[in-house]
């Protein structure tokens, strides 16, 4: 019996058949056999009657904006294919981004802080062979999924919000004055917030392979020395089996948190998940110092997190907008849903709303509230660095050297070039200022890295890296156009307003440094 079988065996739940599942659908996605769903369709004619302004697939982060929307006024319906319940593990986020909920009132002061159930301080991160890292305020607070769901779910049906529980999404057509949903629904907008595999996003893409997959283990448990400090990024073994493993761990309201998490393309021949967790649960020794004889494990965690640079995603379909995950607006280093859906909240409620409002709900209208984003878009190369080819070779050592390079650089660069990086917030400016030192300073490295992600990659890179600085700049120039976005009547003020969106988020000006 393996260690996986052993460790998952004494779980409540099928969780090794769970297991073997996602391993399952991991195989049809790398082998391109999957089926592409065929859920959207188009009618000519119009609706009679529409009942709806928006109707949300997916209740677990569908239930953040449809709160914020609902709040505005507006007539939601909320479908989930189960009950719209959290799950018992923590959601982890820095305390300034979850400002959001106070901005739009949908949180109390009290309510937020019940909300949290863990907090610690500082964080580390660190690679094999150099020094750590430590840094405060950053992924350093847990929030209680099963009460904050619970909260908002309640907030939504005070506001007039209806809630459909064990309503799977079946089919949409598109009317030209709404959507029909199941044949039960309709709307003048449908918001897709199904995540990464919503059938809807799977049809956009006509069944394209991601482009790259985050895998995913980990597990909650009992029995670790008492440890009130975090790990955001941590490495300490070489390149095995054509991966670079990563490591988190928090503190949870039961116990400790661990994650481990690689990075690699949709080769058929990468390992499976079983195989990672098997890895996962072989280090663990050496990672917390600690026997897993020692170990209660209370929860099994694993999943895997397609990527596409295409991204965000736009459909072709009028008066559907995908959300969150749905649309792949998360940075492809991160697999954090919560913490990308909450950064974007103020401008989805706002943008959504505008769009109602003057009926901008085309495809050409909607793609606007989800726009290219040169800030999102540079992290690929990143994360091509920080993964290798299925046959490709490397130094085994080269990606935790240059991991240490970057990072030891941007701590002496200081706070405001470290701490957005690692909230996902890439910035023109500190980039710049990273690549500049890292280039003087370690030229050697930067050499090695150019036949790794290739050429292409590269070049391609280079573009959005140059549009990152356009888009900076363009993000000054709104603030002295501000003026005059109020004046604009409606429709231009909408078209004006997202493009202001688009260069304050696309150049990553959303993000400031919490002094606190």
């Amino acid at each position: 019996m393996t260690l996986t079988e052993e460790v998952l065996k004494t779980l409540p739940g099928d969780i090794l058949g769970k297991l073997r599942q996602g391993d399952r659908v991991l195989k049809s996605i790398r082998e391109g056999s999957a089926p592409v769903p065929m859920v959207v369709k188009e009618n000519p004619h119009p609706l009679e009657q529409v009942s709806w302004d928006v109707v949300i697939s997916g209740g677990t982060l569908g239930i953040l904006i449809g709160c914020a929307l609902v709040m505005q006024g507006w007539r939601v319906a909320i479908i989930e294919r189960g009950t719209l319940q959290g799950r018992e593990q923590e959601w982890n986020i820095s305390r300034q981004e979850l400002e959001v909920f106070l901005q739009l009132n949908l949180l109390t002061k009290e309510e937020l802080e019940t909300a949290i159930v863990t907090e610690y301080n500082p964080a580390r991160v660190g690679f094999q062979g150099s020094p750590d890292i430590w840094v405060k305020g950053v992924l350093n607070i847990g929030v209680y999924p099963v009460y904050l769901l619970e909260t908002l779910k309640q907030k939504f049906l005070k506001a007039g919000g209806k809630l459909f529980e064990s309503t799977s999404f079946v089919d949409a057509v598109v009317h030209p004055n709404g959507v029909n949903v199941n044949n039960q629904f309709k709307t003048r907008l449908l918001i897709d917030a199904m995540g990464h595999f919503s059938p809807i996003a799977q049809q956009a893409r006509k069944g394209k392979k991601p482009d790259a997959i985050c895998l995913v283990v980990g597990s909650c448990a009992e029995g670790f020395p008492e440890n009130k400090t975090g790990d955001l990024f941590v490495s300490f073994t070489p390149v095995q089996k054509q991966c670079q493993y990563f490591w988190e761990a928090f503190p949870a309201k039961d116990g400790r948190t661990t994650y481990m998490f690689t990075y690699m393309d949709t080769n058929p021949q990468r390992q499976s998940l079983e195989t990672l967790y098997e890895d996962y649960l072989r280090l663990m020794p050496e990672y917390q110092s600690v026997k897993l004889s020692q170990l209660k494990f209370k929860r099994a965690l694993f999943g895997f997190f397609p990527s596409y640079r295409q991204s965000p995603l736009r459909t072709p379909w009028d008066r559907i907008l995908p959300i969150g995950d749905s649309s792949g607006s998360q940075s492809p280093l991160s697999f954090g849903g919560f913490g990308a859906m909450v950064r974007h909240l103020p401008r989805l409620a706002s943008g959504i709303e505008e769009a109602l409002q003057t009926e901008q709900l085309s495809a050409k209208g909607l793609k606007l509230l989800q726009p290219y984003q040169p800030s999102l878009t540079v992290t690929w190369l990143f994360q091509k660095a920080m993964s290798v080819g299925a046959n490709q070779k490397i130094n085994p050592e080269q990606i935790n050297q240059l991991l240490s390079v970057v990072f030891q650089r941007m701590e002496k660069l200081g706070e405001s070039v470290l701490k957005p990086f690692l909230q996902d917030i890439v910035q023109f400016s500190a980039l710049t200022k990273s690549l500049l030192t890292i280039g003087i300073f370690h030229p050697k490295l930067v050499l090695q890295i150019f036949p790794q992600v290739g050429l292409g990659a590269l070049l391609h890179w280079i573009i959005h890296y140059i549009n990152l600085g356009v888009y900076s700049v363009l993000f000054k120039l709104s603030l002295m156009l501000k003026p005059l976005l109020n004046s604009l009547p409606g429709v231009p003020k909408y078209y004006l307003g997202r493009w202001f969106d688009a260069w304050k988020y696309g150049s990553g000006s959303d993000y400031h440094l919490d002094s606190k």
